[in-house]
C-alpha cells in the first residue's frame, strides 16, 4: 500500500525538476512512510524520429509484500517499462508462475514486478488479469505513452489533471496541489453535487483542473492526448436463476477463496470486527483458514445506540480470537482539521470518525487489516432497501389508494424532531411515494434535497451554478441495471456510486493516514460478479436484508448476530450539535466573515442551526456538511 504520483510532458516548459517531484512524493508520506523512491527522465529530441517525452514518478512505500526487494518505482530487465502502483495484486503467486512460464525472469518475489512484464506481454489488457485493489501507472518508452489506472471497485483513489502539453497524476489531490500552476478553481457543479450526496461524484474533484479517474476506467496519454476507457462493465441487466443451493455452494467457495488470497501478507495481519454480519464472516472465515488465533479490532463509544463492542466481544469469544477493544470518547475539535486535510475534498460522512480512531488503534498493532465492506450493497443489506421494497408493492396498489397514502394530509401529521424516528420516517416514505422510483430513493439519500439547497444557496452562487442535474450521476448508475427490481437497481447503483466515492474514500483516506493497509474480501471481483446475477429473493427477505450471506455462513457464527438489528457505524451529531459542538457550530457557521459566504445565505444556515437546537428537526448531517465544507474552504481554498 503506498502513495504515487508523476507526470508525463511534451514541452520543456512543462519540465516536472527533481526538487518538484520529491515535494510532490513527500507530501504523501503518510501512505508509505517506509520508503521512496522516484525517476525521472528529461524530455529528448532525437530527430528525425518524435520526442521522447519527459516523465516523473515518484513513490512512498508501505511495505507488506516483499519487504526487502519491492521498491519502486520498478522497470523490466531493459528498463522500457516502468510502474508506481498503490495496492495489492492478491493473485500475484498463479499469476508468476504464469509469466515465468513463458519465460519471463523475475527479480523480486513482489506483486509489483507482476504488473511489469503483464504490461509486456498484453499492455493494457494485462489489467483483466488482475485480482486486486490498485491505483497504477505505467510508464512505456517504446510506445512513447504514459498508462494510468484504477481498480474495478475503485478502493484506491487517483486522481489526474489535463494541462497543455502535460498530464499529472497522484493518490491524492494535495500531491497534485504541490505544483504551483494547478488551478484551486472551485468546481461550482461538483460543490453542487457534494451538497446533494455528502461527497464530490467521480469523474469530479471539487477543483475544477483535476479529475477523478473513474473505478474500472484505464487512461492511454500518448502525443499529448488522453484517451479513457473502461476495463470490466458487468452485466447489470439480468440475473441467473438458479438453485438456492449452488448459489449457496457457489458464494461459500467464492468468499472463502477471497479471504484466503488478501491474508498473504509479510507483515503483521488483523481484522476489523464491528461484531455486524459482514465483518463477522470475514473474521470467522478468517479464523478457520489461520493455524492460530487472528487479531481482531474493534472501538466502543461513550453513547449506547451507536457501540456494538458487545456484539464483537460475543463474536471474539465465540471464534477465540485475539480481541483488542478500545474505548474511545471522539474529539471533533481535535480530529475534524486532520480529517480536512486528509481527505482534500469536501467529504461530510461522519462515520470518517470512528473509522479514523479504529485506523488508529489498529495500526499500533498490525499493518493490515481485513474488513467487511461492501455487504450491504452486494446483499441488499441496508434498510433503505427494505423501504424500496414497501414503495415497489403501494405502486402495485390501485390509483385511489395511492393517492389517498400521498395527500398531504399525512404529511401535516407531527413528527419528531429526530431525523430517524419512525414518525419521521414514515413522512420521508410517504413523502416520497409521489415520485418516481429513482427520484424517490434519491430522496430519501441525499443530505440536502433540491428545494433545499435552492434556499440555501445564494443568488450569486445560483446565477453561477452550471445548468447540469446532480441526480443524473446516481439515475445513470440505477438505469444499468434494466428491468431488475427497483431494490436491485438501488443496490448495484449504491455499488457503482456511493460505494467507491464514500464508503471507499472513508476507509483509505482514514487508514493511509496511520499506514494501514484495508482489505476488502467482499469486493474481490469474483464476489461481485457472483452477487450480481443473484435474483432479489435470494438477498432480501421479510425481516431483514443479506439472507444468502447469513445462510451460507450461519454455522461459523453465534444467531444472535444474524438476528440483531442493523446499527451504522456513526456518531451522535444531533446531540453534539446541541451541546459539546455547539460553541464550535456557532464560532464557524455563524461567523460573518464565513469562507462560505458568497455561497451559502447565512440566514438559512441561521434557521437549520436554530431548528436543529430546539429540536424542531434533526438537521444533524447537514449542519455537519456545512461544517466541513466551511472548515475546508478554510484550509484548501
Amino acid at each position: 500500500m503506498c502513495g504515487i504520483t508523476g507526470a508525463i510532458w511534451t514541452n520543456p516548459e512543462r519540465a516536472i525538476d527533481h526538487d518538484l517531484l520529491g515535494r510532490m512524493t513527500d507530501v504523501l508520506a503518510h501512505r508509505g512512510p517506509d520508503d521512496r523512491g522516484s525517476y525521472l527522465s528529461d524530455l529528448q529530441f532525437r530527430p528525425p524520429y518524435d520526442a521522447q517525452p519527459g516523465v516523473a514518478l515518484g513513490h512512498r512505500r508501505l511495505s507488506i509484500i516483499d519487504v526487502q526487494g519491492g521498491r519502486q518505482p520498478m522497470s523490466n530487465e531493459d528498463e522500457t517499462v516502468w510502474v508506481v502502483f498503490n495496492g495489492e495484486i492478491y493473485n500475484y503467486a498463479s499469476l508468476r508462475q504464469r509469466l515465468e512460464g513463458a519465460g519471463h525472469r523475475l527479480r523480486t518475489h513482489s506483486d509489483t514486478e507482476v504488473i511489469v512484464h503483464l504490461y509486456e506481454d498484453e499492455g493494457a489488457r494485462c489489467l483483466d488479469h488482475l485480482n486486486g485493489m490498485f491505483a497504477l501507472a505505467v510508464w512505456d518508452s517504446r510506445r512513447r505513452q504514459l498508462m494510468i489506472a484504477r481498480d474495478r471497485l475503485g478502493q484506491k483513489p487517483l486522481v489526474y489533471s489535463l494541462q497543455p502539453d502535460r498530464l499529472l497524476f497522484a493518490s491524492e489531490l494535495k500531491s497534485l496541489l504541490q505544483v504551483p500552476d494547478v488551478s484551486r478553481q472551485l468546481d461550482l457543479g461538483a460543490l453542487d453535487e457534494y451538497m446533494t450526496y455528502q461527497y464530490v461524484p467521480h469523474p469530479k474533484t471539487i477543483f475544477s483542473s483535476i479529475r477523478k479517474l473513474p473505478p474500472a476506467h484505464y487512461a492511454i496519454y500518448a502525443d499529448g492526448i488522453l484517451e479513457i476507457r473502461p476495463y470490466w462493465s458487468p452485466d447489470f441487466r439480468h440475473d441467473v436463476d438458479c438453485s438456492h443451493e449452488d448459489y449457496t455452494s457457489r458464494l461459500q467457495s467464492a468468499l472463502r477463496s477471497s479471504v484466503e488470497i488478501r491474508m498473504r501478507s509479510d507483515v503483521p495481519l488483523g481484522a476489523f470486527l464491528s461484531g455486524g454480519m459482514d465483518s463477522s464472516i470475514i473474521a470467522a472465515l478468517m479464523q478457520e483458514i489461520s493455524p492460530s488465533p487472528i487479531k481482531t479490532f474493534s472501538v466502543g463509544f461513550p453513547v449506547a445506540q451507536y457501540d456494538e463492542t458487545d456484539y464483537a466481544r460475543q463474536v471474539a469469544q465465540h471464534l477465540q480470537t485475539d480481541h483488542q477493544e478500545y474505548q474511545v470518547v471522539p474529539d471533533c475539535v481535535d480530529v475534524l482539521p486532520k480529517l480536512v486535510w486528509n481527505f482534500d475534498e469536501p467529504f461530510a460522512d461522519s462515520s470518517a470518525i470512528p473509522t479514523w480512531y479504529l485506523s488508529q488503534w489498529t495500526r499500533q498493532h498490525v499493518t493490515v487489516a481485513l474488513t467487511g465492506d461492501g455487504g450491504d450493497e452486494l446483499f441488499a443489506g441496508y434498510n433503505r432497501y427494505r423501504a424500496v421494497r414497501w414503495s415497489e408493492r403501494f405502486d402495485a396498489l390501485p390509483r385511489l389508494l395511492r393517492a389517498l397514502f400521498t395527500t398531504r394530509l399525512w404529511q401535516s401529521l407531527p413528527a419528531s424532531g429526530r431525523q430517524k424516528s419512525w414518525s419521521r420516517l414514515f413522512q420521508r416514505f410517504v413523502g416520497a411515494l409521489r415520485l418516481p422510483a429513482v427520484r424517490r430513493y434519491l430522496e430519501w439519500i441525499e443530505i440536502f434535497h433540491e428545494s433545499q439547497r435552492a434556499e440555501l444557496y445564494t443568488e450569486e452562487f445560483l446565477r453561477q451554478l452550471p445548468p447540469a442535474d446532480p441526480s443524473r450521476f446516481f439515475e445513470a448508475a440505477w438505469r444499468r441495471a434494466g428491468q431488475r427490481d427497483d431494490v436491485t437497481k438501488a443496490s448495484l447503483a449504491d455499488l457503482v456510486t456511493y460505494l467507491p466515492c464514500d464508503l471507499m474514500t472513508k476507509v483509505d483516506m482514514a487508514s493511509m493516514a496511520h499506514g494501514l493497509e484495508c482489505r476488502q474480501p467482499m469486493l474481490d471481483h469474483r464476489v461481485v460478479e457472483l452477487a450480481i446475477q443473484m435474483p432479489v429473493r435470494l438477498k432480501l427477505g421479510w425481516r431483514r436484508g443479506k439472507r444468502i450471506l447469513w445462510e451460507s455462513h450461519q454455522k461459523l457464527l453465534p444467531h444472535q448476530i444474524g438476528n440483531r438489528a442493523k446499527m451504522g457505524f456513526g456518531v451522535p451529531l444531533g446531540h453534539w450539535f446541541r451541546h459539546e459542538l455547539r460553541d464550535m457550530l456557532h464560532d464557524v457557521l455563524l461567523d460573518p466573515n464565513r469562507r462560505t459566504e458568497p455561497l451559502l445565505d447565512g440566514h438559512a444556515i441561521a434557521r437549520l442551526t436554530r431548528e436543529h437546537e430546539t429540536e424542531s428537526f434533526d438537521h444533524g448531517a447537514r449542519l455537519w456538511a456545512l461544517l466541513v465544507l466551511e472548515l475546508w474552504m478554510r484550509k484548501w481554498v
